[in-house]
């Protein structure tokens, strides 16, 4: 990887204006701190709040963040680099949220919704998907686009399929009137920029999947934006969807990144509801793949996703994330006719949009990639040491 050509890519295109919070691995401190991105340097600021989830839940948020006397500071292009050259004995790049809670919603844009309903029919084959596809695509393909999730016109469309026997629990969820939404990865666990995504060694159809992920406060109040990689192994969850939890939650299953960016005048909600994500995979085969998720064709608002997870139903203390989606599910052959696209090890992934920067990753099994060894207590540990957290 040539790592001068990606530097300048992962900031926002209009980053000297937006309000940037991330978090570093301090090597001297050995451990995390929270920091703002400002003017091409990186701002400590884990002095006013020790983390991430906390500082989300401040009134003057965006002020902080702008505006806050450093503990230390960082040139900004050092930073990125030895976070993409993988150096970890200087300051680098991590995932840039913490104690919250990695919620994710799926099965929220009309085409990944189709693929799902291919992937269980297929029952994990991937050589089995084309036909199927383009079955499903004759009967139900262009007849779901416009419909409202849980709407009469839905329910009529349940009807016609469950009598013709092409009703779907992904269907279910995509049109019904609950979406779904589970739990992605534990607390701590994600990886964030220039980190290895990780897919299981005996997965055989697996893809990204690049989403917009919503930073939400513990009172649910979204706060701002990042960009996330959902790893998905298709052939679990094609086997059986009570394989969820294997499909998606593995050692390095999980990228947020570059940074959170807070919503302002600048960056706000309907933002959000208008970006374009874009995918690009190059292999060392020479495979290159690229493709578009548009958030304009999301099936449920963001706000309403935020509603399903969070309520009298449900409270997260620390607040969460929560993944939103995708339109993208690649089908494009890689290594035969038919069997559609699967990972290989050395990929990189670059997710990308120009509110938020790029999220860039390479890919190597779960197996192999650096154990998750930094929990909850260990965490809390470190910054009592430091004097970040008093220790009464």
């Amino acid at each position: 990887m040539n790592y001068d050509e990606f530097v300048t890519e992962v900031l926002p295109r209009d980053h000297m204006n937006a309000t940037l919070v991330g978090r570093i691995f301090d090597p001297v401190e050995a451990g995390p701190s929270v920091v703002a991105i400002r003017q091409g340097l990186v701002v400590d600021i884990s002095h006013i709040e020790p983390t991430v989830s906390s500082l989300f839940e401040r009134e003057d948020l965006t002020e902080i963040v702008r505006e806050e006397t450093p503990r230390k500071t960082w040139k900004l292009e050092d930073v990125l680099l030895a976070t993409l050259s993988q150096d970890c004995k200087s300051p680098h790049f991590l995932t840039p949220i913490d104690l919250q809670v990695v919620k994710a919603a799926g099965v929220t844009f009309v085409h990944s919704m189709i693929e799902r309903v291919i992937e269980e029919r297929a029952i994990g084959d991937p050589m089995r998907a084309e036909s199927i596809r383009a079955q499903l695509n004759i009967v139900v393909g262009g007849s779901l686009s416009n419909v409202r999730p849980g709407s009469p016109e839905a329910q009529k469309i349940k009807e016609v399929l469950m009598s013709q026997n092409l009703w779907s629990q992904y269907l279910e969820v995509g049109i019904g009137p609950d979406p779904e939404v589970f739990t992605k990865a534990p607390v701590l666990s994600a990886v964030g920029l220039g980190a290895a995504v990780g897919v299981l060694e005996r997965s055989t159809w697996n893809n990204p999947e690049p989403e917009l992920v919503l930073a939400v406060t513990s009172k649910g109040e979204p706060v701002g934006a990042a960009l996330g990689n959902d790893v998905n192994l298709r052939d679990f969850e094609g086997r059986s969807a009570l394989l969820l939890a294997e499909a998606k939650d593995n050692n390095a299953s999980c990228a947020i990144g570059p940074f959170v960016r807070l919503f302002d005048q600048s960056f706000t909600l309907q933002s959000v509801r208008e970006l374009e994500i874009r995918l690009q995979v190059k292999g060392l085969d020479g495979f290159e793949m690229d493709g578009v998720s548009s958030m304009t064709a999301i099936s449920r608002d963001v706000l309403e996703l935020v509603k399903h997870s969070f309520g009298d139903h449900h409270q997260y203390p620390d607040g969460f994330v929560l993944f939103t989606g995708t339109l993208f599910a690649p089908t494009k052959d890689r290594d035969q006719p038919g069997a559609g696209f699967t990972h290989h090890r050395g990929d990189t992934v670059v997710i990308s949009t120009p509110q938020l920067g790029s999220l860039i990753n390479h890919v190597m099994t779960s197996e192999a990639a650096p154990n998750w060894t930094i929990g909850i207590m260990a965490l809390m540990r470190n910054l009592v040491n430091r004097g970040l957290l008093p220790s009464t």
